[in-house]
């Protein structure tokens, strides 16, 4: 490793020479003694990926979005404008009630490290330097200006604030979470300089303790696998994690050797000799594509099955990575409970290994651990920071609410959207319309369920799904290919009754966010009846619930109390006793390239351009089949993966 040593960026930003990039402490967020009028705060991310608000009253969250949900633009980066009107309806609030508003990130800071990076490695890059810096001249760096413009409705005395990206991570997974006290950490590409932090929450206060500094990043190396693989950086990797169990981890080696150059307490540097994106160009390099084995997948293309082993490779490196990081904070912070936030927190094997090695007692993951998720944050951060917030105290209880914080509809407001398409439904009370599903359910019958407020994050968790009979043996097929669109080896989720999720996998903790992976119990198993290998092991039945079990015989799973869903627990209720099973497959109501459904309109644009049976939208029911045949455009334009 000793090119990790010689590179001119590395020595450049490694601060003041030290032997571990993971030692440069941060100071607390500044600028934030803010003594009276702090019941409303608004925050927001927005200009990178996943823009996003969310509103505070009084320290609780009243509603969050993202902008994607309306846009109908999948990780729509632009100001979230109408995730910011829906705020402010569900809060009932007027402009003038707004008493701060908060953005998540320092661009002042961000710009500074663009120019550091880009004068080290000059004159390599400056095609990318120079075609950022019109953007960033324009309306990134004086981003206090491009707030007001984007807000004409605020008062010039609403103060706008910043807080640093990771300050936002961190906030948003320690002050939602149910801990009174726990360790921190943040995972993901990059905020300004820091890509990971370790922090401790007490009570009130939050501290950031150390971080790792760009371009040492455990995202940015995840993301440049996923585009090697022939997947879309920021919105791809979950389909790299879904991948890796089909292949062998024969380049975890080679990644340890020559890419990451990794230290026991889970710092790290990377070879920047194989990797292109600090010039911009690419994640990775033709030297990249020599140690891989052959050049990158092209998107669409046929799966070769070297793709399969190097994807495993990389997930068993990064959990590694992420054990290593995990018992360094425990060892500093002496805390029993973690609290996860940034990108790398969503992926869901890495987080399933952390419970079962038991570094810590609990763990407690933010549902929207991403950059929407750094609008919550933002804002939660100023609130305990403010003398409002200090006064009030800290309640300790999961605040996320289920993370269903988005948008409802009532159903006279579904029968106005029903009737401007001509649809055809049967309205049912509450008690019929979960007997009714439950029957098309044991037909194997594939159902969109849209019902309450929409969920803020990445996962679909029983408000904006689409449901099916885990027992079907043909229920993954059907949804990837006839209702998804999307690839065959892409796994479904489990939602199951909290009281019964031992029975079904090896799992005795709560997973209501869908953000850990656990083993299927081997009760439950079946054993493989032909020597298939790679993505031929799809055609074999591993258990019986084979729609919710991955290859390696895992299920991401989502467990679910009444208090958290009354309406879905109901049905989990009911179908248990139909048919002794308490669980269902869970999956977004969207198709691929298209974000999350929002609106009854969303609901049925999607529904009638698929292949699905059924939708279940507030008191309605919806058989496909029977609805006029006419067009139903589309109200977005798909993304390529």
């Amino acid at each position: 490793m000793a090119a990790v040593r010689s590179s001119r960026l590395s020595c450049i930003l490694s601060y003041e020479s030290r032997p571990l990039p993971l030692d440069c402490s941060l100071l607390p967020v500044s600028a934030l003694e803010l003594n009276c009028g702090m019941r409303h705060i608004l925050g927001l991310s927005a200009y990178y990926h996943d823009s996003a608000a969310a509103l505070l009253r009084d320290g609780e969250i009243v509603a969050a979005a993202q902008e994607e949900r309306f846009s109908r633009r999948k990780n729509d980066e632009s100001f979230p404008r109408q995730a910011v009107e829906f705020c402010l309806r569900q809060a009932s609030l007027r402009w003038d009630q707004v008493d701060a508003v908060v953005f998540y990130d320092k661009p002042i800071i961000k710009f500074a490290r663009m120019l550091e990076s880009f004068l080290a490695i000059a004159p390599s890059g400056v095609r990318t330097f120079t075609k950022a810096l019109p953007t960033w001249l324009g309306e990134k760096l004086n981003l206090r200006s491009t707030l007001a413009d984007e807000l004409p409705e605020l008062p010039s005395t609403c103060p706008l604030l910043f807080t640093e990206h990771h300050q936002a991570h961190a906030a948003s997974a320690f002050y939602p979470s149910p801990f009174e006290a726990a360790a921190v950490l943040t995972v993901d590409g990059v905020g300004e300089w820091a890509t990971t932090t370790i922090g401790v929450g007490q009570g009130q206060d939050l501290k950031l303790l150390q971080e790792l500094r760009f371009p040492h990043s455990l995202g940015l190396l995840y993301s440049t696998f996923t585009a090697y693989c022939g997947f879309r950086v920021n919105s791809g990797e979950y389909k790299l994690m879904g991948l890796a169990p089909y292949g062998e981890p024969k380049h975890v080696q080679t990644i340890l050797n020559e890419l990451i150059d990794l230290r026991a307490d889970g710092s790290f540097w990377l070879n920047l000799d194989y990797f292109g994106f600090l010039q911009g160009q690419s994640m990775h390099n033709s030297r990249f594509e020599q140690l891989m084995g052959g050049p990158a997948r092209l998107p669409e293309s046929p799966m070769e099955p070297r793709f399969l082993d190097i994807a495993r490779s990389i997930q068993v490196v990064t959990e590694e990575v992420m054990l290593r990081l995990a018992r360094h904070a425990r060892e500093m912070t002496g805390q029993r409970r973690l609290c996860l936030a940034g990108g790398v927190a969503l992926n869901c094997v890495a987080n399933g290994r952390l419970q079962r090695e038991g570094i810590f007692d609990e763990l407690w993951i933010q549902p929207a651990a991403g950059d929407a998720g750094g609008a919550l944050g933002a804002a939660l951060q100023v609130w305990h920071a403010s003398s409002e917030g200090r006064k009030s105290g800290r309640r300790p209880h999961d605040a996320m609410n289920g993370a269903l914080l988005g948008p409802e509809f009532t159903p006279e407001e579904i029968e106005v959207v029903l009737r401007s398409h001509g649809a055809v439904y049967e309205r049912f009370e509450a008690r019929d319309l979960v007997s009714r599903t439950v029957e098309l359910l044991q037909q194997e019958k594939v159902i969109g369920w849209v019902q309450g407020r929409m969920e803020f994050g990445p996962r679909a968790l029983g408000n904006r799904s689409i449901i099916g009979d885990a027992r079907s043996s043909r229920m993954q097929s059907v949804m990837n290919l006839k209702v998804k669109f999307r690839e065959s080896f892409r796994p479904f989720a489990p939602i199951i009754r909290r009281e019964r999720v031992a029975d079904y996998f090896e799992l005795s903790a709560d997973s209501p966010y869908m953000l850990l992976v656990a083993p299927v119990q081997e009760s439950l198993r079946l054993a493989s009846q032909d020597d298939a290998v790679g993505l031929d092991r799809l055609k074999q039945l591993r258990s019986t619930i084979p729609a919710v079990t991955h290859v390696d015989y895992s299920a991401r799973v989502q467990t679910l109390t009444r208090q958290q869903n009354p309406l879905f627990y109901s049905l989990l209720e009911a179908f248990e006793a139909a048919t002794g099973c308490p669980l269902l497959v869970n999956t977004s109501f969207n198709v691929r390239g298209e974000p999350m459904i929002c609106s009854p309109d969303d609901a049925y644009r999607c529904f009638m351009n698929t292949e699905m049976d059924y939708l279940v939208v507030g008191p309605f029911i919806l058989e496909r089949t029977a609805q006029p045949r006419r067009t139903v455009e589309r109200t977005f334009v798909p993304l390529p993966d």
